[in-house]
């Protein structure tokens, strides 16, 4: 029996076959489970943002460029010789002060055409005067219409009845209707500065008489402009420079079409980019007519102007407008709409679904494609209708790999 065992240990120990069984179906499962955990679908890196309560302004920004409101082209009313100007861009002139001289007119005020040819222009310029005046009448009673209206809305305030918004707007349209007085008022006194020219230049004696004629400034202001910077003949109508204030500025922004219409008078608006601190203006007027403009990539546009004043602020901001000049650049953003205290999200969350708009919510370890109903939107957030709550997380800038039901790998 010693030699049975003996010979059993030379020849080795042999497993049972139902355990060389058990082990080859483990290895078997284990091999499957690696090959299922190497090529099951990886999480999707994404980023995520929560969504909150906050404001949505809609605005819409364009390039403008500012210029005086009332400005006055001195023209020369006769034909002769200019006299060297001695004034410059910038100089500050009072209303009557003597601008320029001509003399020696090359034709003489005694020849009959010429004579005609004033005549003519002075009866236009009368009937300007005459414009300008109704123009004054009847900025004076959207003056009046405006005054009322603040005071209606004062009233309907103090009573309960109604908002710090409608007010806000109503002493806009007051500064507005100010500013359009002030405005048609400068247009009379230029108008009448233009028919004292002429007057004075029907008046004048022939060349013989070897006496100048005196251009004097129409209005009180400085000087913006210099047509004629040296002496020599001038022509009858020639620009020969411009008067206006400085103080009087606006702000004009061209804007498309579609854009202007959205408009509305008196919108705020925030000016930046002109090199020094941001800017309060409100929208004064929406001109009623556009224009063609080719754009950069060689489109045509139809453009309308937009005309701002400055709003209503602390000594220091009015300090900070005297420091614009006439045909300065600034960047112009008009508020068209705003919302506070709206459920938003980055405009880079949602993504269109058919006629709709959708967003990858975060929840559970995967990502849920879910149906949102949005509302203002502007550059930075869209406002949520529904479809989501406070404190909700969705993707923002989701790729191509984000789908509805994945897992998800948050970066952030």
């Amino acid at each position: 029996m010693s030699e049975t065992l003996t010979e059993k240990n030379k020849e080795g120990w042999e497993a049972p076959r139902w355990l060389r069984t058990a082990l080859l179906v483990a290895i078997g499962v284990g091999v499957v489970l690696l090959l299922v955990f190497a090529f099951r679908p990886q999480p999707v890196d994404v980023d995520l943002v929560t969504v909150e309560r906050g404001t949505v302004e809609v605005v819409v920004e364009e390039d403008g460029r500012t210029r005086v409101r009332d400005r006055y082209e001195v023209r020369s009313p006769v034909a002769g010789d200019l006299r060297r100007p001695t004034l410059e861009p910038g100089d500050e002139v009072e209303e009557g002060e003597e601008l320029l001289r001509i003399r020696g007119p090359e034709a003489s005020l005694a020849d009959a055409r010429t004579q005609a040819q004033i005549r003519t222009r002075l009866e236009a310029a009368r009937a300007g005067v005459e414009r300008a005046r109704a123009g004054v009448e009847a900025a004076e009673a959207g003056l009046v219409d405006a005054r009322e209206e603040v005071r209606r809305q004062e009233i309907l305030l103090r009573e309960g009845g109604g908002s710090e918004s409608a007010l806000e707007r109503a002493r806009a349209m007051l500064r507005v209707r100010e500013a359009e007085v002030r405005s048609a008022e400068f247009g009379v006194r230029a108008a009448e500065g233009e028919v004292e020219d002429l007057q004075l230049a029907l008046q004048r004696p022939g060349p013989a008489d070897g006496q100048e004629l005196v251009l004097r400034a129409p209005v009180g202001g400085r000087i913006l402009e210099m047509h004629r910077r040296s002496g020599g003949p001038v022509s009858p109508g020639e620009p020969l420079l411009e008067v206006g204030d400085p103080r009087a500025i606006e702000v004009v922004v061209d804007l498309l079409s579609a854009d202007a219409v959205r408009v509305p008078v008196g919108a705020p608006v925030r000016l930046s980019g002109w090199g020094g601190g941001d800017l309060d203006a409100r929208v004064r007027r929406v001109e009623p007519s556009g224009f063609t403009r080719v754009s950069a990539l060689g489109i045509e546009e139809q453009r309308v102007n937009v005309i701002l004043d400055p709003a209503a602020g602390d000594e220091s901001e009015a300090d900070e407008w005297a420091r614009l000049g006439d045909g300065f650049r600034v960047e112009a953003a008009i508020l068209l709409d705003q919302a506070q205290d709206v459920l938003r999200i980055p405009t880079g969350a949602a993504f269109r679904r058919g006629d709709g708009w959708a967003v990858f919510r975060a929840a559970d370890g995967r990502l849920h494609e879910v149906e949102v109903e949005i509302g203002r939107r502007s550059q930075v957030w869209m406002e949520v209708v529904s479809g989501l709550e406070d404190g909700d997380r969705v993707v923002v800038y989701p790729g191509d790999a984000a789908e509805d039901g994945v897992r998800y790998r948050a970066r952030n």
